[in-house]
C-alpha cells in the first residue's frame, strides 16, 4: 500500500505540472479540458440533486449513511463483478480471511434449528480443551440467547480479543439440561492447506491463499516426504478445485515451491510502466518429483496463476475441467475509518504472456466426474465469462464456466483416482508427465 499511495502521489504531482503546460498550448485543447471537467462537475450536481431528493421526499426516512455507501457500492460495482466498496466491519472480516488467524475459540460450527451446532472443535484449540463436542448445541453466548441470531452475528460474537473469557451454554444429546462451559479465547488459524499420505503419493489440499498458506504447503510436503520417504514417494497431487483464490504473494510462493527459476506470472496495468513481473528463486521444495495439479470450474484467480505458471513451464500436468477465468488483479484500498474499496488495477499473464481472463486454464487431461442423479445439471459453474460486466477477454475467443463438483468420499473421486494412477504408472496418458517442447516458456 506505500507503493500504491507513492504512485497516488506522483498523479497528483503529475497532474499539476500537465496544467501549468496546458497553458501554453492551443486554447481549443484547453477549453475541451474543460468541458471534460465541466461535464463531470454536472453530472455529481445531478447526484446531489437526486440524493436530497430522496432525503426529502421518499416514503420512509432514509439513512443518509447507507445511501452514500450504496451509491459509492453501485459506482464501483458497475466496472466490473470484483470491485466494491468494503464497509468498515467488511474490511475487518477481509482482513480476518486473508491474515488466516483471529482470536477465538477453534470450533467450525454451522446454523441448525436457529442455534448454532458444532460441526467439530479444531484440534489443541480452546473449545477443544475446555471440552466441546461435535454435535453440541450452543444455545447462549455469555447469557445472551442465540436464538433469532444469523451465524455470522454468533460467529461475531465468539470472535474476541485474546485471553478473554467467553461463557457458552451447551445442549449435549444425553444430558438433560444445559450446562455452561467457559473458554478462554487464543490465536485460531485458518487451516488452508490440509494433507494426506495416500500410500506412496502424497496429497495436498489447498482451500484458499492466505497468509499461511506458503507454511502450510511447506509443512506437508516436508512431513509426507519424511512420513513416505524419498525412494519410495512417487509423487503429489495438489487438489486446487473450489479455491477461489486469495493472496497474489502467496500463489506466487506457492508456484515458487516447485519452479527452480523462470517468471511466474506478470501483472499489467492500465499503463504500459505499470507492468511487474515475479519470477522463481532457486529452490524445488519436492526436488523434482512429479506433480499433478487437480483444478475444476471453481479454482480461480490465484489457483489459476499457479495452475498456469506449472503448466506452462511443463512442471506439473493439470487435470480436471476448465478452471473459472478470473485473470483480474485487485488492489484494497484502506479508506481510513471509512472501510477500503476493493479496485481492478491489473490484469495478469501466464510465463507464456497468456491472459486467463474470461477463458480460464484448460487442462492438460480432461477429467469429468461422475454425477449423482441429483446433481446432474446442477454443480456447473457460469464461470467469468458468465459473468454480468465482466472485463472482455483480451485475446481470444470466452469461455464459460465447468463441472465444479468434488465428491466427499475420495473413492468416488475420478478425478484424484486418475491422478493417483497416473503417478504410480497405473493408466498412462502423453501428458503425463509433461514434455518440454517448443510452446514452453525459455529462460
Amino acid at each position: 500500500m506505500i507503493r500504491k499511495a507513492s504512485l497516488l502521489l506522483v498523479g497528483a504531482l503529475m497532474g499539476a505540472a500537465a496544467i501549468t503546460t496546458l497553458s501554453q498550448m492551443p486554447i481549443n485543447v484547453s477549453v475541451a479540458a474543460n468541458a471534460a471537467a465541466t461535464d463531470t462537475y454536472r453530472q455529481l450536481n445531478l447526484f446531489g440533486d437526486v440524493f436530497e431528493r430522496v432525503r426529502s421526499d421518499y416514503v420512509e426516512v432514509p439513512d443518509d449513511a447507507q445511501l452514500i455507501e450504496s451509491a459509492i457500492n453501485g459506482m464501483l460495482t458497475s466496472l466490473d463483478p470484483h470491485s466494491s466498496y468494503m464497509s468498515p466491519k467488511s474490511f475487518r472480516d477481509m482482513q480476518v480471511q486473508t491474515r488466516g488467524e483471529f482470536g477465538g475459540l477453534g470450533i467450525e460450527v454451522t446454523m441448525e434449528e436457529g442455534l448454532v451446532k458444532v460441526v467439530s472443535p479444531i484440534d489443541d484449540t480452546p473449545a477443544a480443551k475446555a471440552g466441546v463436542l461435535a454435535g453440541d448445541y450452543i444455545t447462549y453466548i455469555d447469557g445472551e440467547q442465540v436464538q433469532g441470531l444469523t451465524l455470522n452475528e454468533a460467529v461475531e460474537k465468539m470472535r474476541g480479543p485474546v485471553k478473554t473469557d467467553i461463557v457458552v451454554t451447551v445442549r449435549r444429546k444425553g444430558r438433560a439440561e444445559p450446562f455452561d462451559i467457559t473458554i478462554t479465547r487464543d490465536i485460531i488459524r485458518i487451516r488452508s492447506v490440509r494433507w494426506r499420505e495416500e500410500d506412496d503419493v502424497g496429497y495436498v489440499r489447498v482451500t484458499q491463499f492466505n497468509e499461511q498458506t506458503f507454511d502450510g504447503l511447506k509443512e506437508g510436503i516436508e512431513e509426507m516426504t519424511a512420513n513416505i520417504g524419498e525412494d519410495k514417494l512417487k509423487g503429489f497431487v495438489i487438489d486446487l478445485r473450489n479455491n477461489p483464490g486469495g493472496l497474489l504473494d502467496q500463489a506466487i510462493a506457492v508456484s515458487d515451491a516447485f519452479l527452480d527459476r523462470g517468471e511466474i506470472v506478470s501483472t499489467r496495468g492500465r499503463e504500459a510502466d505499470e507492468t511487474q513481473r515475479y519470477n522463481a528463486r532457486a529452490g524445488d521444495l519436492t526436488t523434482g518429483k512429479p506433480v499433478i495439479v487437480l483444478v475444476n470450474g471453481g479454482s480461480a484467480s490465484a489457483s489459476e496463476i499457479v495452475a498456469g505458471a506449472l503448466q506452462d513451464h511443463r512442471r506439473a500436468t493439470i487435470l480436471g475441467t476448465r478452471s473459472f477465468g478470473k485473470g483480474s488483479v485487485q488492489t484494497i484500498i484502506p479508506l481510513g475509518a471509512n472501510g477500503a474499496i476493493r479496485l481492478t488495477t491489473a490484469r495478469y499473464y501466464t510465463p507464456s504472456g497468456t491472459s486467463i481472463q474470461a477463458k480460464g486454464i484448460v487442462p492438460d487431461i480432461e477429467s469429468l466426474q461422475d454425477l449423482p442423479d441429483d446433481l446432474v445439471g446442477r454443480v456447473d459453474t457460469k464461470g467469468e465469462a458468465g459473468l454480468r460486466g465482466h472485463l472482455e477477454a483480451s485475446e481470444g475467443e470466452e469461455e464459460s464456466g465447468s463441472q465444479a463438483y468434488v465428491p466427499s468420499d475420495p473413492k468416488d473421486d475420478t478425478q484424484l483416482n486418475l491422478a493417483l494412477d497416473l503417478l504410480r504408472g497405473n493408466q498412462v496418458n502423453s501428458a503425463f508427465p509433461p514434455v518440454s517442447d517448443s510452446a514452453a516458456v525459455k529462460n
